[in-house]
């Protein structure tokens, strides 16, 4: 592996790194501190709304390759105390590698955290037994054939959500604050207040916060993001619901490094690459 190339914003690092077969994948520098990586070469779940899995899965990314992410950016000088398993893929769809890699940041002293659609569960009850920095469970609806359109490949969200539910019943507060519900907030297909209402009452049973993202605008996916002021009413009416709300930070809402902005081979088209998220 090798560092194919950088692509900075005023905020974010791209680095796109060349595998040995040919494949370019993506990792994240943001924060000052903190590197987000991928799992595989591309994605199985195919979330509508997603850069990585327009063109499906690949193959997975080996242990060593997931580790050389962050040996490649140490290398290149990056001050790094975090990782965050949010890059191209579903940790849990490579769950032996991801987990191995896992248990090697941490031996680094490095914290770490998981974004995850929570398939499949048997691996998914597993990563909530470990000795994590954060869990946010990507639901991104409430209703579950919406749901299904937008994460076509996953378990049904109820089963998902009795895991969830019977992990943190008896976990103290300091240990909930672990854990979020990921939801992405989408012009006229998940805005409206009755989707917030049902997100808000499942927020408070859980006794969960919510990571309310905003939808990062992508070439050739027909949706649109939500305006500044309906993301902010979005926001304010969770909270008037006693819901603890997260925004997406500044680092999030970037054509580079942003939420499903990620992909293999952005610099070749036939490949699925888009120059012009660049």
């Amino acid at each position: 592996m090798k560092l194919e190339k950088v692509i900075n914003d005023d905020l974010n690092k791209l680095l796109e790194i060349r595998t040995d077969d040919d494949f370019t994948i993506e990792s994240v520098y943001y924060r000052g501190d903190t590197l987000c990586v991928s799992s595989q070469v591309g994605c199985p779940v195919e979330c509508a709304f997603c850069a990585s899995g327009l063109n499906g899965l690949k193959r997975n990314l080996s242990y060593e390759e997931i580790i050389n992410q962050y040996n490649i950016a140490v290398q290149n000088g990056y001050t790094i105390s975090n990782i965050t398993f949010a890059g191209i893929g579903e940790p849990l769809l490579n769950w032996e590698n991801v987990k191995k890699a896992f248990w090697f940041f941490k031996k680094n002293g490095l914290k770490v955290s998981f974004y995850t659609t929570g398939f499949p569960l048997k691996n998914f009850k597993e990563l909530l037994t470990l000795p994590h920095n954060g869990i946010s469970v990507s639901i991104h609806a409430v209703d579950e054939e919406k749901r299904k359109f937008l994460i076509p490949k996953s378990a049904r969200l109820e089963n998902i959500l009795d895991i969830l539910k019977e992990h943190v019943k008896n976990l103290s507060n300091r240990k909930r604050k672990l854990y979020s519900l990921a939801y992405l907030l989408i012009k006229d297909v998940n805005d409206t207040y009755n989707e917030l209402e049902k997100l808000s009452k499942l927020a408070k049973d859980l006794g969960l916060s919510v990571s309310l993202l905003k939808y990062n605008q992508i070439e050739n996916i027909p949706f649109e993001t939500t305006s500044d002021e309906d993301y902010e009413k979005a926001f304010l009416f969770l909270r008037k619901k006693g819901i603890k709300v997260t925004l997406s930070n500044r680092y999030r809402t970037r054509k580079i490094g942003g939420c499903g902005t990620l992909m293999i081979n952005r610099l070749k088209k036939e490949e699925g690459g888009c120059p012009s998220c660049m």
